[in-house]
């Protein structure tokens, strides 16, 4: 069982429950189309949750996904978790489901995007890929989804604003080399522009008339990542959701959630369901 949640990671399973069944509505009356789902952080199975739920274990969106019946299957669920434990247990949970097409690999998103790309690209043409990426932290590197361009992919993307890349950019502006590379392959973009984006360097003179030089991190980094994140998806896809902001219990951005894709009716799909999601915030229980 995974042990990392609260009422966001509710919230970010009902968004995407709710968008593939608004999905597989679309779909139904397209059967010249085969549909792929692709969650890259599949887990167990089961999430331990803190919070105001009522439930403090839920489905994660792996059991919830599989599970939906009507108006029509996934042809292929292909979960990825990296953890081997993980992997095997949510391979056993997924027994009880009768239905094909259900691949588990305990391997790296990374990797597996990659090859998702490929797939799409060559014997996969007939397919359609619905993919969900919602990593703890920075796993993802911005080469996998890059990977993505110009393929019948609609992706969930948790980017973890408020966490990773805000506390690799340090307020003095010193930065190790390991943690640059780090934000290098987050972002896509190299050390000089990072530190255009999030610092500001300014020069005086001091009492003994010597220049000094000092760096500072710009205030509302959170709300840089985000665009800058944001600005860097539609290099790939053609349209980008409004983002949900996932708090934790103190109310601070940890992720901000959004769909991105090469079709406008599937963001303003998602744009409704997060709306409605933002009203909702906290008031019903996880059914």
């Amino acid at each position: 069982m995974n042990k990392f949640g609260g009422i966001w990671t509710y919230e970010k399973i009902k968004i995407v429950e709710k968008y593939a069944r608004a999905y597989l509505e679309i779909m139904k009356d397209r059967p010249y189309w085969k549909l792929l789902y692709f969650d890259g952080f599949a887990g167990s199975g089961d999430i331990e949750v803190d919070g105001v739920l009522d439930e403090k274990i839920i489905e994660g969106a792996a059991k919830r996904i599989i599970s939906i019946e009507e108006p029509r299957f996934f042809d292929i669920y292909y979960f990825v978790e990296l953890d081997k434990a993980k992997a095997a247990r949510l391979e056993k949970g997924l027994e009880s489901i009768k239905r094909s097409g259900v691949y588990v690999v305990a391997d790296d998103c990374n990797k597996k995007l990659l090859d998702l790309a490929e797939f799409l690209k060559g014997k996969g043409r007939a397919y359609k890929a619905l993919a969900f990426v919602d990593p703890c932290g920075m796993e993802v590197n911005w080469e996998s989804i890059s990977a993505l361009k110009d393929l019948s992919v609609d992706l969930w993307i948790l980017v973890p604003t408020g966490l990773g890349p805000n506390r690799l950019l340090a307020r003095s502006g010193k930065i190790s080399d390991s943690w640059f590379l780090k934000l290098e392959r987050f972002f896509g973009i190299p050390k000089n522009l990072i530190v255009e984006t999030f610092y500001s360097v300014s020069e005086s003179i001091d009492l003994f008339g010597n220049k000094m030089i000092t760096t500072s991190k710009n205030v509302k980094a959170v709300d840089k990542i985000k665009v800058l994140y944001t600005q860097k998806i539609k290099e790939v896809f053609k349209f980008v959701s409004n983002p949900y902001e996932l708090e934790n219990s103190t109310h601070c951005i940890m992720y901000h959630f959004f769909l991105a894709s090469n079709n406008q009716t599937a963001v303003n799909i998602a744009n409704d369901i997060i709306k409605k999601m933002k009203n909702e915030k906290y008031g019903t229980n996880f059914n």
